[in-house]
Protein backbone atom coordinates (compact mmCIF):
# COMPACT_ATOMS: atom_id res chain seq x y z
CA UNK A 1 0.00 0.00 0.00
CA UNK A 2 1.48 3.33 -1.08
CA UNK A 3 1.71 6.30 1.25
CA UNK A 4 -0.28 9.45 0.67
CA UNK A 5 1.36 11.74 3.19
CA UNK A 6 4.17 10.10 5.21
CA UNK A 7 7.70 10.13 3.84
CA UNK A 8 10.90 8.72 5.35
CA UNK A 9 10.67 11.19 8.20
CA UNK A 10 7.01 12.00 8.74
CA UNK A 11 5.03 14.59 6.79
CA UNK A 12 6.95 17.57 5.46
CA UNK A 13 6.44 20.48 3.07
CA UNK A 14 5.93 24.20 2.53
CA UNK A 15 3.85 25.91 5.22
CA UNK A 16 0.42 26.96 3.98
CA UNK A 17 0.45 24.47 1.12
CA UNK A 18 -1.15 21.06 1.63
CA UNK A 19 -0.31 19.04 3.61
CA UNK A 20 1.34 21.56 5.96
CA UNK A 21 -1.82 23.45 6.88
CA UNK A 22 -3.75 23.79 10.15
CA UNK A 23 -6.67 21.87 8.65
CA UNK A 24 -4.46 18.93 7.74
CA UNK A 25 -2.65 18.98 11.09
CA UNK A 26 -5.95 18.86 12.98
CA UNK A 27 -7.25 15.96 10.89
CA UNK A 28 -3.92 14.12 11.15
CA UNK A 29 -3.88 14.41 14.94
CA UNK A 30 -7.49 13.32 15.21
CA UNK A 31 -6.89 10.29 13.00
CA UNK A 32 -3.71 9.39 14.91
CA UNK A 33 -5.63 9.70 18.17
CA UNK A 34 -8.33 7.29 16.99
CA UNK A 35 -5.72 4.76 15.84
CA UNK A 36 -3.84 5.01 19.15
CA UNK A 37 -7.05 4.58 21.16
CA UNK A 38 -7.87 1.37 19.29
CA UNK A 39 -4.52 -0.06 20.39
CA UNK A 40 -5.31 0.30 24.10
CA UNK A 41 -7.55 -1.84 26.26
CA UNK A 42 -8.93 1.05 28.29
CA UNK A 43 -8.88 3.79 25.62
CA UNK A 44 -6.62 5.97 27.77
CA UNK A 45 -4.12 7.71 25.50
CA UNK A 46 -1.63 10.53 26.17
CA UNK A 47 0.51 12.27 23.55
CA UNK A 48 3.57 14.50 23.96
CA UNK A 49 3.90 17.45 21.53
CA UNK A 50 6.99 19.60 20.98
CA UNK A 51 8.33 21.79 18.20
CA UNK A 52 11.43 23.53 16.91
CA UNK A 53 11.83 27.32 16.63
CA UNK A 54 9.97 28.00 13.36
CA UNK A 55 7.31 30.69 13.52
CA UNK A 56 4.80 28.25 12.02
CA UNK A 57 5.27 25.87 14.95
CA UNK A 58 2.74 27.77 17.06
CA UNK A 59 0.04 27.39 14.41
CA UNK A 60 0.63 23.69 13.82
CA UNK A 61 1.01 22.96 17.54
CA UNK A 62 -2.42 24.48 18.23
CA UNK A 63 -3.99 22.52 15.38
CA UNK A 64 -2.42 19.22 16.50
CA UNK A 65 -3.50 19.88 20.08
CA UNK A 66 -7.08 20.55 18.97
CA UNK A 67 -7.10 17.40 16.86
CA UNK A 68 -5.94 15.14 19.66
CA UNK A 69 -8.24 16.69 22.26
CA UNK A 70 -11.24 16.35 19.94
CA UNK A 71 -10.40 12.65 19.55
CA UNK A 72 -10.46 12.19 23.34
CA UNK A 73 -6.66 12.07 23.67
CA UNK A 74 -4.78 13.87 26.47
CA UNK A 75 -1.94 16.17 25.42
CA UNK A 76 1.30 17.09 27.18
CA UNK A 77 3.03 20.19 25.74
CA UNK A 78 6.81 20.51 25.85
CA UNK A 79 7.42 23.73 23.91
CA UNK A 80 10.61 24.10 21.80
CA UNK A 81 12.62 20.88 22.16
CA UNK A 82 15.01 18.75 20.08
CA UNK A 83 13.48 15.79 18.28
CA UNK A 84 15.41 13.25 20.43
CA UNK A 85 14.09 15.00 23.55
CA UNK A 86 10.59 14.03 22.44
CA UNK A 87 11.69 10.42 22.05
CA UNK A 88 13.10 10.43 25.58
CA UNK A 89 10.30 12.35 27.29
CA UNK A 90 7.58 10.25 25.63
CA UNK A 91 9.17 7.19 27.21
CA UNK A 92 9.91 8.89 30.53
CA UNK A 93 6.33 10.16 30.88
CA UNK A 94 4.89 6.76 29.93
CA UNK A 95 2.89 8.31 27.09
CA UNK A 96 1.35 6.57 24.10
CA UNK A 97 3.13 8.60 21.43
CA UNK A 98 5.23 11.69 20.80
CA UNK A 99 4.84 14.33 18.09
CA UNK A 100 7.58 16.60 16.77
CA UNK A 101 6.66 19.66 14.71
CA UNK A 102 9.82 20.30 12.73
CA UNK A 103 11.27 20.24 9.23
CA UNK A 104 14.72 19.38 10.59
CA UNK A 105 17.40 20.97 8.38
CA UNK A 106 14.96 22.62 5.95
CA UNK A 107 14.48 26.43 5.76
CA UNK A 108 12.02 28.21 8.08
CA UNK A 109 9.23 28.33 5.46
CA UNK A 110 9.00 24.52 5.56
CA UNK A 111 7.66 22.50 8.45
CA UNK A 112 6.79 18.92 9.21
CA UNK A 113 5.12 16.53 11.61
CA UNK A 114 6.63 13.25 12.77
CA UNK A 115 5.61 10.71 15.37
CA UNK A 116 7.36 8.59 17.96
CA UNK A 117 5.99 5.43 19.54
CA UNK A 118 5.64 4.91 23.28
CA UNK A 119 9.12 3.32 23.12
CA UNK A 120 10.73 6.42 21.64
CA UNK A 121 11.16 4.99 18.14
CA UNK A 122 9.69 6.15 14.84
CA UNK A 123 6.18 4.81 14.24
CA UNK A 124 6.11 1.54 12.27
CA UNK A 125 5.06 1.81 8.63
CA UNK A 126 1.83 -0.10 9.24
CA UNK A 127 0.71 2.37 11.94
CA UNK A 128 1.42 5.33 9.63
CA UNK A 129 -0.67 3.63 6.93
CA UNK A 130 -3.48 3.09 9.42
CA UNK A 131 -3.41 6.79 10.28
CA UNK A 132 -3.60 7.75 6.60
CA UNK A 133 -6.56 5.42 6.11
CA UNK A 134 -8.27 6.83 9.20
CA UNK A 135 -7.94 10.35 7.80
CA UNK A 136 -10.27 9.35 4.95
CA UNK A 137 -13.08 9.15 7.53
CA UNK A 138 -12.89 12.90 7.97
CA UNK A 139 -13.51 15.05 11.03
CA UNK A 140 -15.47 13.60 13.94
CA UNK A 141 -15.36 15.12 17.44
CA UNK A 142 -16.08 12.99 20.49
CA UNK A 143 -18.77 13.95 23.01
CA UNK A 144 -17.84 16.83 25.32
CA UNK A 145 -17.63 14.49 28.30
CA UNK A 146 -14.95 12.48 26.47
CA UNK A 147 -12.69 15.34 25.29
CA UNK A 148 -9.01 15.12 26.13
CA UNK A 149 -7.20 17.42 28.54
CA UNK A 150 -4.00 19.40 27.99
CA UNK A 151 -1.14 20.28 30.33
CA UNK A 152 2.36 21.68 29.99
CA UNK A 153 5.33 19.64 31.20
CA UNK A 154 7.28 21.74 33.68
CA UNK A 155 11.01 22.06 32.91
CA UNK A 156 10.88 19.73 29.89
CA UNK A 157 14.19 21.12 28.63
CA UNK A 158 15.87 20.67 32.03
CA UNK A 159 14.77 17.05 32.16
CA UNK A 160 16.30 16.43 28.75
CA UNK A 161 19.56 18.18 29.76
CA UNK A 162 19.89 15.79 32.68
CA UNK A 163 19.20 12.83 30.39
CA UNK A 164 21.94 13.91 27.96
CA UNK A 165 24.43 14.32 30.81
CA UNK A 166 23.57 10.82 32.06
CA UNK A 167 24.90 9.32 28.79
CA UNK A 168 28.39 10.71 29.49
CA UNK A 169 30.72 8.55 31.68
CA UNK A 170 30.12 9.36 35.34
CA UNK A 171 33.84 9.18 36.15
CA UNK A 172 34.72 11.85 33.57
CA UNK A 173 33.98 15.47 32.80
CA UNK A 174 34.72 17.99 30.05
CA UNK A 175 36.99 20.27 32.05
CA UNK A 176 39.90 21.52 29.99
CA UNK A 177 37.97 21.41 26.70
CA UNK A 178 36.84 24.56 24.93
CA UNK A 179 33.90 23.71 22.69
CA UNK A 180 32.38 25.72 19.86
CA UNK A 181 28.66 24.95 19.46
CA UNK A 182 26.53 25.91 16.46
CA UNK A 183 22.90 25.27 17.45
CA UNK A 184 21.44 26.26 14.04
CA UNK A 185 19.04 28.73 15.70
CA UNK A 186 17.01 25.64 16.32
CA UNK A 187 15.48 23.56 19.06
CA UNK A 188 18.74 23.09 21.01
CA UNK A 189 19.53 26.81 21.11
CA UNK A 190 19.98 26.86 24.89
CA UNK A 191 19.93 23.15 25.74
CA UNK A 192 23.23 22.37 23.98
CA UNK A 193 25.10 25.06 25.90
CA UNK A 194 23.63 23.84 29.19
CA UNK A 195 24.70 20.22 28.59
CA UNK A 196 28.34 20.92 27.70
CA UNK A 197 28.71 23.70 30.27
CA UNK A 198 27.30 21.63 33.12
CA UNK A 199 29.72 18.83 32.24
CA UNK A 200 32.59 21.26 32.78
CA UNK A 201 33.47 22.52 29.30
CA UNK A 202 34.15 26.11 28.34
CA UNK A 203 31.53 26.81 25.66
CA UNK A 204 31.27 29.36 22.83
CA UNK A 205 27.83 29.40 21.17
CA UNK A 206 26.56 30.50 17.77
CA UNK A 207 23.14 29.94 16.24
CA UNK A 208 21.55 30.35 19.66
CA UNK A 209 19.31 33.34 18.91
CA UNK A 210 16.24 32.00 17.09
CA UNK A 211 13.64 34.50 15.90
CA UNK A 212 11.25 32.14 14.12
CA UNK A 213 12.75 32.84 10.70
CA UNK A 214 16.49 32.11 10.97
CA UNK A 215 16.55 28.39 11.73
CA UNK A 216 19.29 26.68 9.64
CA UNK A 217 19.97 29.99 7.86
CA UNK A 218 23.70 29.81 7.11
CA UNK A 219 24.30 27.90 10.34
CA UNK A 220 24.08 24.38 11.70
CA UNK A 221 25.01 20.91 10.48
CA UNK A 222 24.13 21.70 6.86
CA UNK A 223 26.38 24.77 6.72
CA UNK A 224 29.75 23.56 7.96
CA UNK A 225 31.98 24.93 5.20
CA UNK A 226 33.41 27.57 7.54
CA UNK A 227 33.11 25.56 10.76
CA UNK A 228 36.89 24.92 11.16
CA UNK A 229 37.55 28.63 10.61
CA UNK A 230 34.96 29.56 13.24
CA UNK A 231 36.38 27.02 15.70
CA UNK A 232 39.85 28.49 15.21
CA UNK A 233 38.66 32.09 15.51
CA UNK A 234 36.89 31.27 18.78
CA UNK A 235 40.05 29.63 20.14
CA UNK A 236 38.26 26.32 20.65
CA UNK A 237 39.52 22.74 20.60
CA UNK A 238 36.54 21.23 18.83
CA UNK A 239 33.39 22.36 17.05
CA UNK A 240 29.93 20.82 17.23
CA UNK A 241 27.25 21.70 14.67
CA UNK A 242 23.67 20.56 15.20
CA UNK A 243 20.73 20.89 12.81
CA UNK A 244 17.40 22.60 13.44
CA UNK A 245 15.91 19.78 15.49
CA UNK A 246 19.25 18.58 16.92
CA UNK A 247 18.97 14.96 15.83
CA UNK A 248 22.15 15.14 13.76
CA UNK A 249 25.68 16.33 14.48
CA UNK A 250 28.77 17.25 12.49
CA UNK A 251 32.06 17.98 14.28
CA UNK A 252 35.25 19.83 13.37
CA UNK A 253 38.64 20.94 14.58
CA UNK A 254 40.51 24.00 13.34
CA UNK A 255 41.41 22.30 10.05
CA UNK A 256 38.75 19.79 9.01
CA UNK A 257 35.08 18.83 9.19
CA UNK A 258 34.19 15.30 10.31
CA UNK A 259 30.89 13.78 9.17
CA UNK A 260 28.62 11.22 10.80
CA UNK A 261 30.39 8.23 9.23
CA UNK A 262 33.74 9.32 10.65
CA UNK A 263 32.26 9.96 14.10
CA UNK A 264 30.64 6.53 13.99
CA UNK A 265 34.07 5.02 13.27
CA UNK A 266 35.55 6.82 16.30
CA UNK A 267 32.85 5.35 18.56
CA UNK A 268 33.14 1.81 17.18
CA UNK A 269 36.94 1.74 17.34
CA UNK A 270 36.88 3.02 20.91
CA UNK A 271 34.46 0.32 22.01
CA UNK A 272 36.69 -2.34 20.51
CA UNK A 273 39.73 -0.84 22.21
CA UNK A 274 37.94 -1.05 25.57
CA UNK A 275 37.00 -4.70 25.01
CA UNK A 276 33.31 -4.00 24.52
CA UNK A 277 31.29 -6.52 22.54
CA UNK A 278 30.61 -5.12 19.08
CA UNK A 279 29.99 -7.31 16.05
CA UNK A 280 29.08 -4.80 13.41
CA UNK A 281 27.95 -1.34 12.39
CA UNK A 282 25.17 -0.08 10.15
CA UNK A 283 25.75 2.69 7.62
CA UNK A 284 23.80 3.66 4.50
CA UNK A 285 24.06 3.48 0.75
CA UNK A 286 25.84 6.85 0.96
CA UNK A 287 28.55 5.78 3.43
CA UNK A 288 32.02 6.37 2.02
CA UNK A 289 33.69 3.17 0.83
CA UNK A 290 36.86 4.06 2.78
CA UNK A 291 34.85 3.86 6.01
CA UNK A 292 33.46 0.46 5.08
CA UNK A 293 37.01 -0.73 4.38
CA UNK A 294 38.27 0.53 7.77
CA UNK A 295 35.46 -1.25 9.60
CA UNK A 296 36.49 -4.42 7.78
CA UNK A 297 40.09 -3.95 8.94
CA UNK A 298 38.75 -3.77 12.51
CA UNK A 299 37.01 -7.10 11.97
CA UNK A 300 33.56 -5.55 12.08
CA UNK A 301 30.69 -6.46 9.79
CA UNK A 302 29.34 -3.47 7.90
CA UNK A 303 25.76 -3.25 6.69
CA UNK A 304 24.28 -0.67 4.32
CA UNK A 305 20.72 0.49 4.91
CA UNK A 306 18.61 2.71 2.72
CA UNK A 307 19.18 6.40 3.42
CA UNK A 308 17.08 7.60 6.34
CA UNK A 309 17.58 7.02 10.04
CA UNK A 310 14.40 4.93 10.29
CA UNK A 311 15.98 2.41 7.89
CA UNK A 312 19.29 2.50 9.76
CA UNK A 313 17.47 1.72 12.98
CA UNK A 314 15.44 -1.03 11.33
CA UNK A 315 18.57 -2.78 10.08
CA UNK A 316 20.33 -2.32 13.44
CA UNK A 317 17.47 -4.12 15.16
CA UNK A 318 17.40 -6.87 12.55
CA UNK A 319 21.15 -7.48 13.03
CA UNK A 320 21.15 -6.96 16.81
CA UNK A 321 23.62 -4.05 16.63
CA UNK A 322 24.08 -0.99 18.84
CA UNK A 323 25.80 1.48 16.49
CA UNK A 324 24.57 2.92 13.22
CA UNK A 325 24.38 6.19 11.39
CA UNK A 326 24.60 8.37 8.32
CA UNK A 327 27.17 10.75 6.93
CA UNK A 328 24.63 13.55 7.39
CA UNK A 329 25.12 13.21 11.14
CA UNK A 330 22.20 11.02 12.18
CA UNK A 331 23.95 8.64 14.59
CA UNK A 332 22.09 6.08 16.67
CA UNK A 333 23.70 4.67 19.80
CA UNK A 334 21.06 2.23 20.98
CA UNK A 335 22.45 1.64 24.46
CA UNK A 336 22.26 5.42 25.06
CA UNK A 337 19.21 6.63 23.10
CA UNK A 338 16.38 5.18 20.99
CA UNK A 339 16.86 7.52 18.05
CA UNK A 340 19.43 9.82 16.44
CA UNK A 341 20.55 12.43 18.96
CA UNK A 342 23.09 15.10 18.02
CA UNK A 343 24.01 16.06 21.58
CA UNK A 344 24.21 12.49 22.91
CA UNK A 345 26.28 11.38 19.91
CA UNK A 346 28.69 14.28 20.33
CA UNK A 347 29.13 13.37 24.00
CA UNK A 348 30.21 9.86 23.02
CA UNK A 349 32.91 11.31 20.74
CA UNK A 350 34.01 13.83 23.37
CA UNK A 351 34.31 10.98 25.87
CA UNK A 352 36.72 9.20 23.49
CA UNK A 353 38.78 12.38 23.14
CA UNK A 354 38.98 12.80 26.92
CA UNK A 355 39.68 9.12 27.56
CA UNK A 356 42.49 8.86 24.99
CA UNK A 357 43.80 12.45 25.28
CA UNK A 358 43.64 12.63 21.47
CA UNK A 359 42.19 15.20 19.08
CA UNK A 360 39.70 14.34 16.35
CA UNK A 361 42.51 14.57 13.80
CA UNK A 362 44.57 12.01 15.76
CA UNK A 363 41.60 9.68 16.23
CA UNK A 364 40.91 9.74 12.49
CA UNK A 365 44.47 9.92 11.17
CA UNK A 366 44.18 6.46 9.58
CA UNK A 367 40.92 7.20 7.76
CA UNK A 368 41.33 8.71 4.29
CA UNK A 369 37.96 9.24 2.63
CA UNK A 370 37.48 8.65 -1.08
CA UNK A 371 36.39 11.83 -2.88
CA UNK A 372 32.60 11.81 -3.01
CA UNK A 373 30.64 14.26 -5.15
CA UNK A 374 26.98 14.79 -4.33
CA UNK A 375 24.66 16.86 -6.55
CA UNK A 376 21.09 17.60 -5.50
CA UNK A 377 18.84 18.19 -8.50
CA UNK A 378 15.39 19.73 -7.92
CA UNK A 379 13.28 17.83 -10.44
CA UNK A 380 10.26 18.89 -12.50
CA UNK A 381 6.83 17.94 -11.18
CA UNK A 382 5.74 14.47 -12.29
CA UNK A 383 9.25 13.34 -13.21
CA UNK A 384 9.94 9.63 -12.61
CA UNK A 385 13.68 9.24 -12.44
CA UNK A 386 13.55 5.46 -12.24
CA UNK A 387 11.61 5.37 -15.53
CA UNK A 388 13.94 7.74 -17.41
CA UNK A 389 15.67 5.47 -19.94
CA UNK A 390 18.41 7.98 -20.78
CA UNK A 391 19.24 8.41 -17.10
CA UNK A 392 19.24 4.67 -16.41
CA UNK A 393 21.48 4.03 -19.43
CA UNK A 394 24.03 6.65 -18.35
CA UNK A 395 23.98 5.36 -14.76
CA UNK A 396 24.79 1.84 -16.00
CA UNK A 397 27.64 3.17 -18.15
CA UNK A 398 29.16 5.12 -15.27
CA UNK A 399 28.79 2.15 -12.92
CA UNK A 400 30.65 -0.09 -15.36
CA UNK A 401 33.34 2.57 -15.94
CA UNK A 402 34.00 2.88 -12.18
CA UNK A 403 33.83 -0.83 -11.42
CA UNK A 404 36.40 -1.84 -8.81
CA UNK A 405 37.53 1.71 -8.03
CA UNK A 406 34.39 3.72 -7.37
CA UNK A 407 30.61 3.75 -7.56
CA UNK A 408 27.53 5.77 -8.50
CA UNK A 409 24.32 6.10 -6.52
CA UNK A 410 21.17 7.90 -7.65
CA UNK A 411 18.16 8.18 -5.35
CA UNK A 412 15.18 10.36 -4.60
CA UNK A 413 15.12 12.35 -1.37
CA UNK A 414 12.47 11.20 1.08
CA UNK A 415 11.93 14.70 2.45
CA UNK A 416 12.38 17.12 -0.49
CA UNK A 417 11.63 17.13 -4.28
CA UNK A 418 15.25 16.31 -5.05
CA UNK A 419 17.13 13.63 -6.94
CA UNK A 420 20.51 13.02 -5.31
CA UNK A 421 23.37 11.98 -7.59
CA UNK A 422 26.47 10.68 -5.82
CA UNK A 423 29.68 9.58 -7.51
CA UNK A 424 32.67 8.22 -5.61
CA UNK A 425 36.13 7.84 -7.13
CA UNK A 426 39.76 8.12 -6.15
CA UNK A 427 39.97 10.98 -8.67
CA UNK A 428 37.88 13.95 -7.45
CA UNK A 429 37.77 15.67 -10.85
CA UNK A 430 36.63 12.47 -12.49
CA UNK A 431 33.89 12.02 -9.89
CA UNK A 432 32.75 15.63 -10.34
CA UNK A 433 32.62 15.34 -14.13
CA UNK A 434 30.63 12.10 -14.04
CA UNK A 435 28.19 13.36 -11.39
CA UNK A 436 27.53 16.54 -13.40
CA UNK A 437 26.94 14.54 -16.58
CA UNK A 438 24.38 12.31 -14.90
CA UNK A 439 22.67 15.16 -13.03
CA UNK A 440 22.31 17.17 -16.25
CA UNK A 441 19.96 14.51 -17.65
CA UNK A 442 17.40 15.17 -14.88
CA UNK A 443 14.85 17.85 -15.93
CA UNK A 444 14.60 20.66 -13.40
CA UNK A 445 11.71 22.86 -12.34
Amino acid sequence: MSRKYFGTDGVRGRVGISPITPEFALLLAQAAGRVLKRQTTDGEVGVFIAKDTRVSGYMLESAMQAGFLSAGVDVVLGGPLPTPAVAYLTRAQRLSAGVVISASHNPFYDNGIKFFSSQGTKLPDDIELQIEKEMDRGYACVDSAQLGKARRLDDASGRYVEFCKSTFPTDMDLRGLKIYVDAANGAAYHIAFDVYHELGASVVCEGNEPNGFNINEGVGATHTETLPERVKKAGCDVGIALDGDADRVIMADTERVYDGDQLLYVMARDRLARGKKIEGVVGTLMTNYAIEKKFGELGLNFFRAKVGDRYVLQLMKEQGLLLGGEGSGHIIVLDKQTTGDGIVSSLQVLAVMKRTHKSLAELLSEVHLSPQILINRRFAEGYKWDQDEALQKRMAEVSEFLKGRGRILVRASGTEPLIRVMVESADREEAKKLAEEVAAIIPTR
